[in-house]
């Protein structure tokens, strides 16, 4: 059993405040039975998050930052795609805020948007992308699968990495892709008149003006075998929405379920692993055999855990 948890902590000050009154009781047991592996240390400016770089390694992934190739392990989940080799990337609808100082993605993927919806938005951009080599095929509704040679050896940036945040740290490099920042620019004049946004906009709902392209590179033809894994997006959406009282009583109730199946399937014997991934690390522990000293460090008590995710 391996669990990965993201969002398992932020160096914003508000979930630190939650953090120094957190009660995890399942989690303090269960991390000093384990042994530590060494950590996957990063910083919050990276291309990939530390979630995202975890579940690369145990899905047999190695790729640089900001290169971890998901649309191209995506698009080999279709068998009409999974034999075209090359770069890939998705392209997602977003909406892009803007006020005097930055530029803010404020909503990826787009909620509330049907398939009819956007086909419609796809047949209208398809023609601007295939002027610049590139295919765009169908996935899920308002995210497409990119087939192009430009995504190949190109950085960007996770949309969990840039949701709610300036966009000035992570654009696309302009030397690289100087092709790619004009199409975006020409999908924001396309979006901006569509006539698509304007019945969203009588409706209430967040109008679509722009794109984001994600999850570049190519997918080697071999890849090591993955590792089984399970991914917990619970405490996710209160994160990115700073909602620290939220994350705070997920983080509970997470404890309080997969956090204990953890911990009683250990003590059955069966090996397990946990990552735990902040904004800027991720750490993971797992069954392995334990020194007299390990063996006896519990019974005179083990840090708080809250000492360690402050430190993610």
């Amino acid at each position: 059993m391996h669990l990965l948890i993201p969002y398992a902590a932020s160096h914003a000050e508000g979930c630190q405040a939650e953090l120094a009154t957190l009660s995890l009781p399942n989690l303090q047991k269960l991390l000093p039975r384990l042994g530590a592996q060494a950590p996957d240390a990063g910083d919050e400016l990276s291309w990939s998050p530390p979630h995202e770089r975890a579940l690369a390694a145990a899905s047999g992934l190695s790729a640089a930052d900001g290169q971890i190739p998901w649309a191209a392990l995506q698009a080999r989940k279709y068998p009409e795609l999974s034999a075209q080799k090359g770069g890939w990337a998705f392209v997602t609808l977003c909406h892009w805020q803007a006020s005097m100082h930055e530029v803010t993605l404020r909503q990826i993927p787009m909620q509330d948007l049907g398939a009819a919806e956007s086909d419609a938005f796809l047949n209208a951009m398809q023609p601007f992308f295939a002027q610049d080599g590139i295919t765009l095929h169908p996935d899920q509704p308002g995210r497409w699968l990119a087939h192009g040679e430009v995504f190949e050896g190109l950085r960007s940036a996770s949309p969990d990495r840039v949701l709610g945040r300036n966009l000035a740290p992570w654009m696309l490099p302009a030397a690289q892709a100087a092709s790619l920042i004009r199409l975006m620019s020409e999908m924001q004049m396309l979006l901006y008149t569509h006539a698509l946004n304007d019945a969203r906009e009588a409706l209430g709902a967040l109008s679509i003006n722009a794109i984001w392209i994600s999850g570049t590179g190519v997918l080697a033809d071999s890849i090591h075998a993955p590792v089984p894994v399970t991914v917990v997006q619970t405490l996710r959406d209160a994160a990115l929405r700073e909602d620290w009282a939220a994350w705070a009583s997920a983080w509970q109730a997470l404890d309080a379920m997969e956090i204990k199946a953890l911990l009683e399937a250990h003590n059955q014997g069966q090996a397990v692993q946990l990552t735990l991934c902040g904004e800027r690390h991720a750490q993971s522990w797992h069954t392995r055999p334990r020194t007299l000293m390990q063996k006896i460090r519990p019974l005179f008590g083990a840090p708080p855990v809250q000492s360690l995710l402050e430190k993610l």
